[in-house]
This record gives C-alpha cells, structure tokens and sequence, in this order.
C-alpha cells in the first residue's frame, strides 16, 4: 500500500495568465500557496482474485477489468501513460469538495502520479511530477486548465511562479519574514459558497476571450509583482493587499461572463458590507470557494454575515505532494 497526500492552492494574483494560450505569447506569472487541506490517494495491486483488474474509489465505484472502461479521466490517463498491465486498487479521500476552485483536479493528478509511481518503485522530482500532470490534463484529457496548479501541488509553499513562452516555469518561494507571513495569513478567510461548477467549461469561455481581453489580463499579471513589493515593503500597511485584491477580482470578472453570477456577486458584498477589504472567487470562477481578505478584529462579524456559508480555517503549508505511507509488500 503506497498513500500520498497532496495539498491544495490559493491562487492571488496572475491567474489565467498561466493558460498556454496566453504565456506562449505574453509569458506570465502567478502568486500563490498551497494550504493544509489535502488530497490522499492509496494505491495498491489488486490480489487476483476478482473478476475486475482495476478498482477506482472516488465519490463514485468503478470495477472494470480494462483501462479504456475506466471513466475517471485522470485514472484512465496516468494508468494508459504508465503501461499498467498488473491489476491495481486506487483510492481517493479528500479534505475539501471536488470542483470548488482549489485547484483539487491537478491535486488529484499529481497525487496520483505520486502514488503510482512509488507503487512502481520510481522516484519522480517534483519538477517531472508538474510536468507530467500538465501534460496530462492539457494534452491528454485536453481540459481547459492552466499551469499552475499542478506546480504548486507538485512543489508546494508560498511561491512566485513564472511561465515563458518556451512552455518552462520557474518556481522561486517568496520569501518573508516569519511575522509577516503570519500576520497574512491571519487577514485571510475562506468560505465555501455551496455550488460547485465545472472549471473546464468557465475556463473555455475566458480562453476563447483572450485575444480581446488582453489589456486586462496584462494588468492583472503586472498584479503578482505589486503584490510582491506590498508584502515585502515594511512600510506597506497589509491592507493594501487586499484592497488589490478586490482590484484584481473586478479584473477577473470581465474576463467571462461566466466568472461570477448575481448570487457570488451578492455575497461578496455582504462579505464588504460586514468588513471584508477584498477577495475573489478562486479557480476558474462560477462558485467553489471565495477567499476573502478581512482584518482579525472584523471576522467575526463577517463569519455572522455570512452565516449560511461554511467557513474553512486553514493555513500556508510548504511539503508539496508527499508520500505519507510507504509499504510496497501491502504489510503493516
């Protein structure tokens, strides 16, 4: 039995500048972290004993004895690109819902890569585990994501992470003082909205309008670098950082129709309303999560505000996927 635990992101500043269709021409950059709720996957081979060869346990129960029968996209690809020929069990537990803005899709990917690899007896760097799982779910699955979950997933911790034209990244931690990255962390709250949605599809609609949002998405890259200057200039009141990113959701929101509905819209100013300063919907938009940026003294009264939304504590964590159980003979 082989289990990995991935984590999860919070993206800030510079998303959608990590979709192909735009760092191919523009490059890109992106800030974000990984945080302490994860995705674990478990793999194993499958004693021969059952009329299925592969056994997929996610919110739905797959028993099929081929890889092309498996309906989970990503099971079905890693297992392809890797040959498995050995019949094998994988399951999936995760901290937080699927399809909620967190970036639990590439979470899922790199995790799994992780697993199947040391089931396999490989070790994978974390740069080959991004790598893989952004060619897998771009040129495999072909979904409409970018780039930069899979990296932070894959390396995790607080990082600045740049996109060139050649299709490389660079991935440099943004390094802070202790106190400050404690007192960031502590402005930041997290709610789910309750509506899940299908990021692929928001995520078309803001490609297909790249060439005509241009102006928008470069301001919204030349946004990491501000946001960088904010954090690490000691005179900078933190709360600058979150009157951009208010800046930053209003760019988002002309990025596609589909970002926000009446409902987010709603919330977020309620959220405003009871003290919040900023936030976005993370992901592609639509629902999932909303990060909101709230001075400690205020958060109460937003929590109250916002009282039919469940609210997530969480913290920054640096591990990246990791594998968390190491038992390749299947004995305790």
């Amino acid at each position: 039995m082989i289990i990995s635990r991935t984590p999860f992101r919070v993206s800030f500043f510079g998303g959608g500048t990590d979709y192909p269709a735009w760092y191919r021409e523009n490059g890109g950059a992106v800030l974000a972290t990984t945080i302490d709720k994860y995705c674990y996957i478990s793999c194993r081979y499958l004693p021969p004993f059952f009329e299925h060869r592969y056994r997929i346990v996610y919110s739905k129960i797959e028993n099929v004895k081929e890889i092309s029968e498996i309906q989970h996209p990503s099971v079905r690809a890693v297992l392809q690109w890797l040959e498995c020929t050995k019949g094998v069990e994988i399951h999936h537990d995760g901290d937080l819902p699927a399809r909620s803005g967190l970036g639990s899709s590439s979470s899922f990917t790199v995790g799994l890569i992780n697993t199947m690899m040391g089931l396999y007896g490989r070790h994978i760097s974390k740069e080959e585990n991004a790598k893989l799982a952004i060619h897998i779910e771009q040129n495999v699955i072909k979904e409409n994501v970018g780039s930069q979950d899979q990296i932070s997933a894959a390396f995790g911790g607080f990082n600045i992470i740049e996109f060139d034209q050649q299709d490389s990244f660079r991935v440099m931690p943004f390094i802070l003082p202790r106190p400050r990255l404690k007192e960031l962390e502590s402005h930041l709250m997290l709610f789910f909205t309750g509506f899940a949605r299908t990021a692929s599809e928001i995520a078309k609609s803001k490609i297909d309008n790249i060439p005509k949002k241009k102006t928008e998405i470069r301001r919204m890259q030349e946004m990491v670098q501000e946001a960088v200057s904010m954090l690490r200039g000691d005179h900078n009141s933190i709360t600058e950082f979150g009157k951009l990113l208010d800046q930053g959701w209003r760019y988002k929101k002309s990025l596609s129709p589909d970002v926000s509905t009446q409902q987010i819209d709603d919330i977020y100013d309620a959220a405003c309303d009871a003290g919040a300063i900023g936030g976005k919907i993370l992901g592609a938009g639509g629902g999932g999560f909303l990060l909101l940026f709230v001075k400690p003294e205020q958060q109460q009264k937003v929590r109250e505000k916002l009282g039919s939304l469940v609210y997530v504590p969480f913290s920054f964590e640096n591990s990246g996927t990791k594998i968390v159980l190491y038992q390749p003979d299947g004995l305790a």
